[in-house]
């Protein structure tokens, strides 16, 4: 421990044991660079029970499930594992021949899943047998050249088994009875997954070391899926004018200026996660649970419209989460003088609480500035991963201090006796003090503290520690 980070702004500090914990705080790990995986994409008509089907196989609940057909719409890839080995689970839509409209996407969502696994799982409704769309599926499945099963679901008892051999008619080999539901065959269905997989894995799917996380969140309709095609290049996320077609977080390997990054394009949040139903609630919650995975996150805002209480929401969950943030202003280009000058006032109005956030505006139908989102999201990470040592921390503060004490508090005034940055990811500050700090005062620092040391981008967090006084005459 060096002498600079244990005297005070006073030079009175030497509670060396109340300090030791805050000597030296280790950073996060870097995640390790992932091995290539084997991806299986499961695959079938609507309301089959694929989803509940890939939540037995992973052993957890990851695919949001409901009883209305159709609830998931696009690729959304989980890691599992089984025996000792991982692979890649890719859900898709329900898969419908001469589709037309947001069928149509959903059902090129599936086709591109087939040619891009390793193995792929056909899911039929055991109970109701191979319809005209099981044929045209399997037509499809046999030309594509990749290990394929049949996944007879919903055979919950004994009874269901007879229905099973029917299936043999596909031409996809033997049809393995299961239940999604139950667990019913789920361990014999996974060995036999393990044992059609390729011992070296055609490609890359979703890696998960190495690029940095970004999420991409809104309400609905502002244009998140737009935004990730247009970034990957491809049609990645279906995309729709109904508000909502994203369900699952889609995970989706991007190049931007030279750099590969990790995006994941969320549900749009209409309500609070407590107050969500359905298939909202679990859409909120995997929303929640990607940003929390996420090391900066991107809030996409409908700069044609004026800012709503869910762009607010949004942007809290992102701050109260303690991730980078970039605030991208979308559909520019229908953004006129007017609208400009009164987009100004309500940033200066509304969006006081994240003034440290840099905003670009785009336009994911054209593709402006879109180029200018890597160097953005490289600041506010590197803002996010940023330490100011000790030494240069307490003497900031201690210029400022002496110019600008704590307000007197119950006829006291506090005193800072140390502070330090006990971590980063986001940037953390502690206090020592003599007596509790006043939210304004706190705010005060840290605006100082961003006018000096900057932190663009990032959020960062104050927290005071008042030190107890020891009782006069205690042994």
């Amino acid at each position: 421990m060096t002498d600079e980070s244990v005297e005070g702004l006073d030079g009175t500090w030497s509670d060396e044991a109340e300090w030791a914990e805050f000597d030296e705080v280790e950073s996060p790990e870097e995640d390790a660079p992932a091995k290539p995986q084997p991806v299986l994409a499961v695959v079938g008509r609507p309301n089959v029970g694929k989803s509940t089907l890939v939540n037995r196989l992973l052993g957890r609940r990851e695919a949001v499930v409901q009883d209305t057909p159709g609830v998931t719409r696009d690729r959304v890839a989980y890691d599992a594992l089984w025996n000792g080995r991982r692979f890649t689970v890719v859900d898709t839509g329900g898969w419908e021949p001469d589709a037309k409209g947001l069928q149509a996407s959903v059902a090129a969502q599936a086709e591109l899943a087939m040619h891009t696994a390793d193995a792929v799982l056909l899911v039929v409704d055991a109970q109701v047998g191979a319809t005209a769309t099981e044929e045209a599926v399997a037509k499809v499945l046999r030309r594509s050249k990749r290990p394929v099963l049949v996944a007879a679901n919903k055979v919950d008892d004994q009874r269901g088994l007879a229905e099973v051999h029917s299936l043999w008619s596909l031409g996809l080999g033997e049809p393995y009875p299961v239940s999604g539901l139950h667990g019913r065959g789920s361990g014999d269905l996974l060995d036999a997954v393990l044992e059609v997989f390729p011992e070296t894995p055609r490609e890359v799917f979703g890696a998960t070391g190495g690029p940095r996380r970004v999420a991409l969140v809104g309400k609905p309709n502002v244009g998140k899926s737009s935004l990730l095609n247009k970034l990957t290049g491809e049609e990645r996320s279906v995309v729709h004018d109904v508000a909502g077609t994203t369900v699952d977080p889609v995970d989706s390997l991007v190049e931007l200026d030279g750099e590969v990054w990790r995006f994941v394009d969320t549900a749009g949040l209409r309500k609070r996660v407590r107050t969500a139903s359905g298939t909202e609630y679990y859409a909120s919650l995997r929303t929640k649970a990607a940003i929390e995975a996420a090391e900066v996150a991107i809030v996409l805002i409908d700069g044609s419209e004026p800012l709503s209480e869910q762009d607010l929401r949004v942007l809290s969950m992102v701050v109260d989460a303690g991730r980078a943030l970039v605030i991208a202003y979308n559909k520019w280009d229908l953004v006129d003088d007017d609208r400009r000058r009164q987009l100004e006032k309500e940033i200066d109005r509304e969006l006081v609480r994240v003034r440290w956030a840099e905003r670009v505006n785009v336009s994911a139908r054209t593709g402006r500035a879109v180029a200018k989102l890597a160097p953005t999201l490289r600041t506010a990470l590197d803002s996010w991963d940023t330490r100011v040592p000790t030494g240069r921390l307490n003497g900031w503060l201690s210029e400022l201090v002496a110019a600008n004490p704590p307000p007197v508090r119950g006829g006291r005034q506090p005193k800072i006796l140390f502070a330090t940055q006990a971590q980063t990811r986001p940037p953390t500050i502690v206090l020592f003090t003599t007596g509790f700090l006043e939210a304004g005062y706190r705010r005060f620092l840290e605006r100082k503290f961003r006018e000096t040391f900057g932190f663009v981008g990032s959020p960062v967090r104050i927290s005071v520690r008042v030190r107890e006084r020891k009782a006069k005459g205690r042994r």
